[in-house]
């Protein structure tokens, strides 16, 4: 008895990676004009230039497809570097996810995501693992500082900017972002967990 399931593509052999690196490209375009309800595994295809069948070996769900749209950023930004200063390399993160928000591909993304989550389990995962990817990739920055984070300040630290980003819809400054790095700092250093 064989296996209907189609296989999963090598992300070694190169030839696999271009296509799959022109793809994201190309649904990063369609994101940007076409919003996340018009992107179909169709349109994608077309515009890509390959076959649904390949769509789907790649991204079994259009959920995967959002996820790597997000993690994989595809535009050359430069992405902080570990440190021993935690204000610093907090900061820097912070100042890096506020770059990948301001891209309207992955702001589509995250907000298609966000809209079905209660509903659909399958976004709901999708959020869950684009936070824990975050989270832990923070704290691989913050390794040579000794500093690791939990997920809820992980929570207090995103948080303020995505509300800033999304719900307020203002910029998130240089300014915005010092204060809640600060006010973390400071919050994490108390005794009683309150800011002096």
């Amino acid at each position: 008895m064989t296996d209907a399931s189609p296989a999963r593509p090598d992300p070694s052999n190169p030839r696999v990676r271009r296509t799959r690196d022109r793809v994201l490209v190309v649904a990063r375009e369609l994101l940007a004009d076409v919003g996340p309800t018009a992107l179909t595994y169709s349109l994608l295809a077309e515009r890509g230039k390959v076959t649904r069948q390949t769509l789907y070996r790649h991204w079994p769900t259009r959920e995967a497809l959002l996820v790597d749209v997000m993690l994989e950023s595809g535009d050359g930004s430069t992405y902080p570097e570990p440190g021993t200063d935690p204000r610093a390399v907090i900061t820097a993160f912070l100042r890096s996810l506020r770059h990948g928000l301001d891209n309207p591909a992955t702001a589509s993304a995250l907000m298609a995501l966000a809209a079905q989550a209660d509903r659909d389990p399958s976004a709901a995962h999708a959020l869950a693992k684009i936070s824990e990817d975050r989270h832990h990739a923070l704290n691989r920055l913050l390794e040579p500082s000794g500093t690791q984070i939990s997920a809820d300040d992980f929570a207090q630290l995103v948080g303020p900017v995505m509300f800033r980003r999304f719900l307020d819809r203002r910029p998130v400054t240089d300014a915005t972002i010092d204060t809640v790095v600060t006010h973390w700092l400071t919050s994490t250093r108390q005794p009683d967990g309150l800011p002096s």
